[in-house]
């Protein structure tokens, strides 16, 4: 906040700590939020405006329901509401807003800060085996409710999409990291759904 010239406010602080917490999230956590973060801080230099992608980190699962299909814009929204009335610029709320909608991972980024955002937010993908096998059974214990023929078409739809783009990563720094250890973690659970 400060570093947009904004007061501090620990109400904000204090919704966005309790919706990282509640009880059907098992992998859109505080402790993603954390790994985003600390991933960012790696590259923070590459940022045009490092205080928006943080924001943008801060708030881009906030809303994370996941029998709805516009959670990223939700998110999007309250961050955006949230700076403008705390008396951030129109500019600012609004690019906010927009890194965050780059989190639906539908299309490819419209600018820097964004494509740095996906790659943060993305990461986990790369990341070693175990922690990756984590992540896909954290993800299935979201969607429990979803019958197992369901969500296994539908999750490999998902990391298929992935693999089928030229690059998963947008930028240099993380395809150099992680595009390699990414490929093959998605075709390993792919091969898993498929049993």
């Amino acid at each position: 906040m400060r570093s947009l010239g904004l007061a501090d406010n620990f109400q904000m602080l204090k919704q966005i700590n309790t919706a990282y917490f509640e009880p059907h999230r098992h992998y859109h956590t505080a402790a993603h939020i954390e790994a985003c973060l600390l991933e960012f801080d790696s590259v923070r230099c590459l940022a045009q405006s490092e205080v928006e992608v943080e924001v943008a980190l801060w708030f881009h699962d906030a809303i994370y329901v996941p029998r709805a299909s516009d959670n990223e814009r939700r998110s999007a929204d309250l961050a955006s509401q949230f700076l403008t009335s705390a008396g951030g610029s129109a500019a600012t709320s609004a690019r906010v807003h927009s890194h965050v909608m780059a989190t639906v991972h539908n299309a490819e980024p419209a600018d820097s800060d964004a494509r740095l955002l996906v790659d943060v937010d993305l990461s986990i993908l790369g990341q070693d085996t175990e922690v990756y096998d984590w992540f896909e059974r954290a993800v299935r214990e979201e969607y429990k409710w979803v019958p197992w023929f369901l969500y296994r078409r539908k999750r490999t739809g998902i990391l298929r999409s992935f693999l089928d783009r030229e690059f998963i990563y947008c930028t240099e720094s993380f395809r150099r990291r992680y595009e390699l250890p990414a490929r093959e973690n998605l075709e390993r659970a792919i091969g898993a759904l498929s049993k």
